[in-house]
């Protein structure tokens, strides 16, 4: 597996990596998150032009797993519920995160090219996403509390994880 910047020819791919998706947190118990259209195609166009997307390819750079990787501060993160963030360092953020098919390795290789690339790390996530709140345990993220999306005033359970320097992550 390999992680790099998306591009506009594997727009299809991440769109397919996305449907896979909703489908699984609709099976396991999670309908709400992104029902049955997030993230739009156009918000997936604008991830890729504007570089935040990257994708988790195969050997034969067939997308299997994709995320955007940005840069903080988010309005969103700025009050935080029942918590708090445990620093107020400069950040970078996992959004829009997804795998084509769960317990392949995919969404550990993608959280562990971000813990090696970003500074301290924040992430947020639907309070049914059982699966994505495993795998932020199992890669030393922390719970910190409630936030609110901006676009609609639903609540999403915040993470944050370490000092990236702290952490030996390997290349992929």
């Amino acid at each position: 597996m390999h992680i790099r910047p998306a591009t506009t020819s594997d727009l299809d791919g991440v769109l397919a990596v996305y449907e896979s998706a909703r489908a699984f947190m609709r099976e396991a118990g999670n309908p709400n998150q992104w029902g049955n259209s997030f993230p739009p195609r156009g918000l997936v166009e604008q991830d890729i032009a504007t570089g935040v997307l990257r994708v988790c390819v195969d050997e034969n750079d067939d997308v299997l797993g994709c995320f955007a990787f940005l840069h903080g501060p988010e309005p969103d993160y700025a009050h935080i519920y029942e918590g708090a963030w445990p620093n107020d360092e400069p950040y970078d953020m996992v959004h829009r995160f997804a795998v084509l098919r769960q317990g392949q390795g995919v969404g550990g290789a993608m959280l562990d090219w971000a813990l090696g690339h970003g500074r301290y790390l924040r992430v947020d996530t639907h309070r049914d996403n059982r699966p994505m709140q495993g795998l932020l345990a199992s890669r030393g993220f922390s719970y910190c509390g409630v936030i609110k999306l901006g676009r609609n005033g639903d609540e999403r359970l915040a993470y944050a994880c370490c000092d990236p320097k702290a952490r030996e992550v390997p290349e992929r």
